[in-house]
């Protein structure tokens, strides 16, 4: 019914009120009609999150032998990281697309899924500047995106970072207005179809979409996010980029993260190799940078 910030304002009316405000200082907007289909209906944009991809080889993440862990990224994780990054992306890639595109990486060399099979990362874009006008303040509802990014898992295992990065800040730059009207219209057309889950990561950025700031009456949140990786119908495909303050007062962003145990082990052997620039090992250590066993 609603996306992240829609989701904050209502939390934040919900605290004005517990606190004894009179009125809430923003008032809802319920114009849903702003996002609806034109008529006739016609899809002007690749829309490849809503492929309709047959798991043929099983590929699904299962859903027994789960394993959990919160990964934390804060200053120096992020710089280590911005070190694979190509010169010609270093002051063009922001934070979430370089994490992105490491964590994409990773994750599929730890699945380790056939080196021709397809897999994508679909990243939540919110829209809400896109249009023009830009969608009014108070504006409840969706209005964000999945665009996608492809690539076989060879290829995206065997080439260095930059390729990764170079597929996911493409995806982001494809969502313009045109492009949400397209997906308005593939939604009536197509019956609301769900996006493809098969070989498939999705990531959401909630870092500046205000959870912490909710104040109910008892002060502001020490954490706002899922409590745990892999929600959703499909356990292990979402993970969610949540600002976060570690034990030594560091400020960052932590990502609950959730895959199969043999892989979440060789995912972490992946990460730690880049985070610590060197090559990983069969029995790699235990990676510092994990904040807690969820």
């Amino acid at each position: 019914m609603s996306d992240a910030p829609g989701l904050v304002q209502f939390m934040e009316a919900v605290g004005e009120v517990a606190r004894g405000a009179d009125s809430i200082s923003v008032q809802p907007v319920w114009q849903r009609e702003l996002l609806s289909a034109r008529n006739p209906q016609h899809v002007t944009c690749t829309h490849h999150e809503y492929d309709e991809v047959p798991d043929t080889k099983g590929t699904i993440i299962p859903l027994d032998d789960m394993a959990h862990r919160s990964f934390f990224f804060g200053h120096k994780e992020v710089s280590a990281l911005r070190k694979f990054v190509p010169p010609h992306l270093q002051d063009k890639c922001s934070t979430f697309e370089v994490l992105t595109a490491c964590l994409w990486r990773c994750r599929t060399i730890a699945l380790q899924p056939d080196p021709e099979e397809e897999v994508r990362i679909l990243c939540i874009v919110n829209a809400r500047g896109k249009f023009n006008p830009p969608l009014p303040v108070g504006y409840y509802g969706n209005a964000f995106a999945f665009p996608v990014a492809m690539s076989t898992a060879g290829e995206l295992c065997q080439n260095p970072l930059g390729y990764a990065l170079e597929l996911v800040m493409k995806a982001k730059a494809d969502v313009t207005e045109e492009y949400m009207r397209s997906l308005a219209d593939l939604m009536v057309i197509r019956g609301r179809p769900h996006f493809t889950v098969v070989r498939s990561y999705l990531v959401s950025d909630v870092t500046r979409a205000g959870f912490r700031d909710v104040d109910f009456g008892w002060g502001k949140a020490a954490y706002g996010g899922p409590a745990k990786g892999g929600v959703g119908a499909i356990p292990g495909v979402a993970s969610f980029y949540i600002p976060f303050t570690n034990k030594n007062g560091e400020t960052g962003i932590v990502v609950p993260f959730c895959l199969p145990g043999p892989a979440m082990d060789r995912f972490m052997i992946q990460l730690d190799s880049m985070l610590n620039s060197k090559k990983p090992t069969k029995n790699g250590k235990t990676s510092k940078f994990i904040t807690s066993a969820m």
